[in-house]
Formats: structure tokens, sequence, C-alpha cells
């Protein structure tokens, strides 16, 4: 890890890829997730590129019985 690099466990987003790996998510699912919920409150769109708030989606995903 470089001097500057973040850990993606202390990262406030992810990238869509970043997420996949952290909550072992395919992308196609993570992809789909995000194009059924455009406006999901663990979304932040950086012009087109979806960013995933990760607290916020751990706590969408404990909510989940299956995904």
């Amino acid at each position: 890890m470089g001097k500057n690099e973040v850990p993606i466990w202390e990262k406030y987003t992810l990238t869509v890829e970043e997420a996949c790996a952290y909550f072992r998510i395919g992308e196609g699912k993570m992809r789909k997730m995000i194009s059924e919920q455009p406006n999901a409150d663990f979304i932040l769109w950086n012009g087109t590129r979806p960013q995933i708030k990760r607290t916020i989606f751990e706590k969408y995903i404990d909510s989940l019985e299956s995904i």
C-alpha cells in the first residue's frame, strides 16, 4: 500500500469494484442493485459514476436476508 493510500475499510465511499471485493458481491449483482435503486441512500453519484457509501451499505446489507 502506498504512503497516501487509505485502507479500504477506512474509506467513506468505495468504487463499484472495491465494494464488490469488500462485500464479496459479484459486479453484475452490484450494478443491478445500483440500476434498480439509483436513488438509494448508499449511492453517491460522482457524475455518472456511482460510489458506494460503505457504512450505509453495510447497514443496508445487514437488513437483508439474501441478495
